[in-house]
């Protein structure tokens, strides 16, 4: 007898889980279906963007999300944007979906984007080989330096400043979150320095930018590239969401260009930046 009452209990146990499983399944299908229909209904050749929520200080956290959206908005190219779904087939944000297909990593959508639209920058040879080498630094290299910042030395603290309505429950999430990116650093490598070295590696990227940048108002001539919405996007995320990082100063103070480069990049393709934050701010007339 008590054998059996512990097999109904286990076999009852088993069944709940299961249906819960199922429901659960079931539930995120649907879910997912709805959105992707709501997203084909925007109309054809309209780009969803799928971002993290809306920055304090900034349109985003994430300057690949900046970045990509910056890239829209200088190509002119209709996107709508989404909350509901920030995470792609990749795990990574952003990604977008366009006429039903799903392309992740910014870089790859730009490169998509570019192709489909035959949009081109006109630059040399020479100036497109700098164009890559530029955006390669930014995007994997000067973003790990900044990482361990956010991750180590501050331990996720700017989450939570740069976020409006942070959930109840992130300041569990944060620790592990953390955790999870010094582990990803010290793979990658530039976590197994001090953070002297790291600094030091942050300002030799930041010279170089400067550098090249010279007195064009864009790194390569009168209007900006695709490759102006990679570098503004991470100045952008130094500038707004890292203002106690001593990159912050670095830009400020030992290049004031890259500051002045970053507001004519903001004025030119983000006129409502202020009206995009949460809170939204009253517009303000933007310096160029």
């Amino acid at each position: 007898m008590e054998t059996s009452s512990i097999l109904w209990a286990s076999t009852s146990v088993i069944t709940f889980v299961v249906m819960v499983t199922a429901t659960l399944y079931l539930y995120t299908y649907l879910l997912r279906k709805n959105r992707r229909f709501a997203w084909g209904s925007l109309g054809r050749d309209v780009v969803v963007l799928h971002i993290s929520p809306r920055g304090r200080f900034a349109p985003n956290m994430s300057p690949f999300a900046i970045k990509l959206e910056t890239f829209l908005r200088l190509a002119k190219i209709p996107y709508k944007v989404d909350f509901e779904e920030p995470f792609g087939p990749k795990g990574k944000t952003p990604w977008i979906t366009l006429n039903g297909e799903e392309l992740t990593d910014s870089q790859l959508v730009m490169q998509e984007l570019a192709r489909r639209y035959e949009l081109t920058d006109n630059l040399t040879v020479e100036q497109q080989a700098v164009a890559r080498a530029l955006t390669v630094m930014v995007d994997e290299h000067l973003i790990w330096g900044l990482r361990v910042w956010r991750y180590d030395v501050d331990r996720g603290q700017g989450f939570s400043e740069c976020m409006n309505n942070v959930p109840f429950y992130y300041k569990w999430l944060v620790p592990m979150q953390c955790w999870r990116m010094r582990n990803a650093l010290w793979h990658q490598g530039m976590g197994r320095h001090t953070f002297r070295e790291v600094k030091g590696f942050v300002k030799q990227d930041l010279a170089a930018i400067a550098g090249y940048l010279g007195d064009k108002p864009f790194l390569f001539g009168d209007e900006p590239c695709q490759t102006d919405c990679a570098v503004f996007a991470h100045l952008a995320n130094i500038l707004y969401n890292y203002q106690r990082s001593p990159f912050y100063a670095m830009v400020t103070n030992d290049f004031p260009k890259l500051s002045e480069y970053a507001s004519r990049v903001r004025a030119k393709l983000w006129p409502n930046w202020y009206l995009l934050l949460d809170p939204a701010q009253p517009q303000r007339r933007l310096s160029t």
